[in-house]
């Protein structure tokens, strides 16, 4: 299977499906794909997904990032960011590499640790896609145990909260209860495009000082 995969081409905004992946494949794809690459991935009971993403993407990925970064900062609550790494789980047969995650109350626990198996250890507070090619695996994410996942899809923050083992969209973050981020954070992404990424971060941390 890795020779034929490294025939595989995936354009910017594209994806292919590989079905019947074991778990040793998925593994050696992993292995064999690198982790200095661009290329995203997503494995559910036997389906593997690699995708790559548009620059619209990346940077939309990047700005909300810093907004998480800003409000943790702000709030002085010690946060370790862990970008795209690749979460499994081996038992369920689930895989997924996040646009971004955070770990924030469980932050103590993966600090400075360069490897994470999550028999072990806690899955990632929290964890931002973005829908610019419609990739998000919230069942996967679920799965996982991860407690809230970000959606940005067609210019909407989307937050899920996961209760009782399965995601409840709401309006307000667990995380960042006081802030109305689902109206504010897609507000401050368009004002990048015009007003520039450094003048809207000193916004986006001034309005994040008014609220606290």
């Amino acid at each position: 299977m890795l020779l034929e995969l490294k025939r595989f081409t995936v354009p910017p905004g594209q994806r292919i499906l590989l079905h019947d992946v074991s778990w040793q494949e998925f593994e050696e794809i992993l292995a064999d794909l690198g982790e200095h690459r661009a290329a995203r991935i997503a494995y559910h009971q036997g389906i593997l997904e690699i995708m790559t993403p548009l620059p619209e993407h990346e940077n939309k990925k990047v700005f909300i990032s810093n907004f998480v970064e800003i409000l943790l900062e702000e709030l002085d609550i010690d946060f370790w960011p862990l970008g795209s790494t690749t979460f499994k789980n081996e038992l369920m047969k689930q895989g997924i590499e996040p646009d971004d995650c955070f770990y924030i109350q469980n932050e103590a626990a993966v600090r400075g640790k360069d490897r994470l198996d999550l028999r072990f250890d806690p899955p990632p507070d929290l964890a931002l896609e973005i829908d610019i090619t419609s990739r998000t695996h919230p069942n996967i994410y679920q799965a996982l145990g991860v407690p809230e996942l970000w959606r940005f899809e067609k210019g909407k923050l989307q937050i899920n909260v996961l209760r009782e083992g399965k995601y409840v969209e709401t309006e307000n973050s667990s995380i960042f209860p006081n802030f109305p981020l689902t109206q504010v954070i897609p507000e401050y992404v368009n004002r990048c495009k015009t007003a520039g990424r450094n003048q809207t971060m000193r916004g986006f941390r001034n309005w994040v000082r008014e609220q606290i």
